[in-house]
């Protein structure tokens, strides 16, 4: 078995008030980067970052708990919540809409 990587993902601020957001702890790294619909599609893309497919597969593929999964993340479980939820409305919005899925890539510290 290979020896994970440890990549953070520094996440954007929304707005100017508050806190700065908390480096996300990836532990996996995708093959692949896009997803395009067949037939192919003028729309835009739909933006995916790469906090939120970490905490999809830790909640929905691995079967964590949002507690155990926030921390192997490093973040809350509001957070992986949150991150869970989003990565799903966009990904069902691309298949519906038939728009292309792009994942962001992770930045390293």
């Amino acid at each position: 078995m290979s020896r994970r990587m440890h990549r953070w993902c520094h996440r954007k601020r929304h707005g100017s008030i508050g806190r700065l957001p908390k480096p996300v702890k990836i532990r996996f790294t995708l093959p692949t980067r896009r997803f395009d619909p067949s037939p192919p599609s003028r729309l835009p893309p739909v933006l995916l970052e790469a906090a939120e497919i970490e905490a999809l597969r830790l909640v929905d593929l691995e079967k964590y708990s949002l507690e155990e999964a926030g921390k192997r993340m490093n973040v809350s479980r509001n957070t992986v919540w949150r991150l869970a939820g989003n990565a799903r409305r966009k990904i069902i919005s691309a298949i519906i809409e038939g728009r292309p899925i792009v994942i962001q890539p992770t930045i390293e510290p």
